[in-house]
């Protein structure tokens, strides 16, 4: 995965979800759904294991703007795509203090497409 063109510490775990987004459902009496469905989304959620201060910096700092642009391989199209996202929550819990460095595990950010 790159993020910005830069490639960073890779995730442990990625998870991408494709998420219909509809402009009007609506039922009839009888219970048929009908949809408008106006385009699929990608969310990918990431989760990093241990990260140096320096790794877990420049990650926060390539997610830092509005936008930006992730390029990994999708698995509906089955090849390398960079598409627009943008970043949910970041938690990043400490993980150890070693000779004065700080260690960061667990570093989760979701990646939504814009």
């Amino acid at each position: 995965m790159k993020i910005n063109g830069v490639y960073t510490a890779q995730p442990v775990s990625m998870q991408i979800i494709l998420s219909d987004l509809d402009n009007e459902s609506t039922r009839d009496p009888l219970g048929n759904m009908y949809r408008d469905r106006i385009t699929v989304k990608r969310k990918i959620n990431n989760e990093w294991g241990i990260l140096t201060t320096q790794e877990i910096s420049e990650i926060l700092q390539l997610t830092a703007n509005v936008f930006f642009n992730v390029t990994y391989t999708d698995p509906y199209s089955g090849t390398e795509e960079t598409r627009v996202f943008y970043a949910g929550d970041r938690t990043a819990p400490i993980a150890v203090v070693v000779n004065g460095e700080t260690f960061w595990r667990g570093l989760t950010c979701n990646f939504i497409e814009k």
